[in-house]
């Protein structure tokens, strides 16, 4: 088994083994009619809400078995695992399950033979580091959004998923319904004629809380592992989702970016959909306006107004929805989310729940079996399943979230500067603004660095 200095070890020269997908053990058999020889076996690295909620979807096919879940927090890790051997029971033909097993520490998941792809939903800090683990370890990876916490973070997930030849699904679930991708494709094949500019909204980020009073860290947490790569801090209840702010950690800055990233993930990657397929990469330029809290502990823009233009011209403008809400004009602003695409024959929104068109007759348009037709999938989760072991990319491929996100974090420095800035594509790299550039990286506490360097 490979310990954890020796797992950093190999991170730090790029020296991993690169596994192709191994079989699920025996102790899987009973558990249904997929032999086990052919079931992926996965693990759940972050078992919050959020992993939990998405997580146990998984458990709805016997093409794939949950064999370990993991946590720095021991009653979110011990909760999991019998929340996972329960559904497992219920299927099994002996009627007990306990096949599935639980870690503190994610290195000794991405040890284990028998763990061929993970689920990883934990804090946003720590999405980056543990999705490029995953891929010098040989294992693919379906990483939640946000991406990275910052764009160095970010380009090297890519060049890791890459060149480790990883199956990578970006957590942008709404891909995988068949209402956005006829909104996208509606757009695609010119139902609202030429595409003149877009218009892309979500919630706000919050301000407030404190870093008093400092708590002690409570028994069966390694707050050492939960903090990670970030910088050492107090233990206290608005930082560490303990009660009354459940969201505290994503309007920390150590931790996220806020909102522009996190809820803002869903309607900028269905912007960044139909973009991919457009042939828009990254805009070039980005100016804008926002606010920073000026006290308290959460410390991430709360409201933005940014325009984004690239290279051939193209503007999307990127609000929050409050901010938006000033501007009555605006069309197709009914969600507190939505891409909307405005063009010359009308426009259309889709947010995260609904598909609205002006005119309205628009959303019912078929698409034909000659026109663009996009990638299709069933299950954002069990499409995933079966693209490791076809090695398919997935409907939202790293490309792509490294895209979306890109926009999140150049429009979040932009803010902090208080000027534009301009973003070149071939050399991937702010440029004209040496202040703005250096905020393209964050600094990571040892060892942790050592993954970043490893790709």
């Amino acid at each position: 088994m490979i310990t954890r200095r020796t797992f950093l070890k190999r991170a730090a020269g790029a020296g991993a083994t690169v596994a192709m997908p191994n079989l699920i053990p025996a102790s899987a058999l009973g558990l249904g009619a997929t032999p086990p020889s052919e079931r992926v076996s996965l693990a759940l690295i972050g078992c919050g809400g959020r992993g939990m909620g998405e997580g146990m979807i998984y458990t709805s096919s016997d093409r794939c078995q949950m064999v370990a879940v993991c946590d720095p927090r021991e009653d979110r890790r011990t909760s999991a695992q019998q929340r996972f051997n329960a559904a497992y029971a219920a299927r099994a033909s002996s009627g007990a399950y306990k096949g599935c097993a639980a870690f503190n520490d994610f290195r000794d998941v991405l040890a284990r033979p028998d763990v061929d792809g993970v689920y990883i939903a934990t804090a946003d800090h720590w999405h980056v580091p543990i999705t490029i683990a995953a891929a010098l370890a040989g294992k693919d990876m379906h990483t939640e959004k946000p991406l990275g916490i910052s764009i160095e973070q970010d380009l090297a997930a890519l060049r890791a998923v890459r060149r480790y030849g990883r199956v990578f699904q970006y957590g942008t679930e709404r891909r995988s319904t068949p209402q956005a991708r006829h909104a996208i494709e509606l757009v695609l094949n010119g139902r609202i004629g030429k595409v003149k500019s877009a218009i892309v909204i979500s919630p706000p980020s919050v301000e407030g809380g404190s870093a008093t009073p400092v708590l002690p860290v409570p028994a069966g947490w390694d707050y050492d592992l939960w903090l990670g790569p970030a910088p050492e801090a107090p233990f206290c209840n608005d930082r560490c989702i303990v009660s009354g702010n459940p969201n505290g950690i994503f309007h920390i800055y150590d931790y996220a970016i806020g909102f522009i990233a996190g809820w803002a993930a869903h309607p900028l990657d269905l912007f960044q959909w139909w973009a991919d397929n457009a042939g828009l990469t990254t805009p070039v330029h980005i100016e804008g306006t926002g606010t920073l809290p000026a006290s308290g502990l959460f410390n991430c823009i709360t409201s933005w107004d940014v325009r984004c233009r690239y290279e051939n011209g193209f503007d999307m403008r990127f609000l929050d929805n409050t901010t938006a809400a000033k501007h009555p004009g605006l069309p197709g602003i009914t969600d507190h989310n939505a891409a909307t695409f405005i063009g010359e024959k009308g426009w259309l929104s889709v947010s995260y729940s609904k598909l609205l068109t002006n005119p309205a007759s628009l959303k019912d348009s078929i698409i034909t079996p000659d026109e663009i037709h996009l990638q299709r999938s069933a299950s954002h989760q069990l499409t995933w399943v079966e693209q490791t072991r076809t090695r398919q990319d997935p409907v939202s491929n790293i490309e792509s979230a490294v895209r979306s996100d890109l926009i999140s974090h150049l429009s979040d420095i932009c803010v902090r500067v208080g000027r534009p800035i301009r973003w070149d594509n071939t050399k991937q790299t702010i440029v004209g603004d040496e202040a703005a550039q250096r905020m393209m990286c964050r600094p990571m506490r040892a060892p942790w660095q050592s993954l970043m360097k490893a790709v």
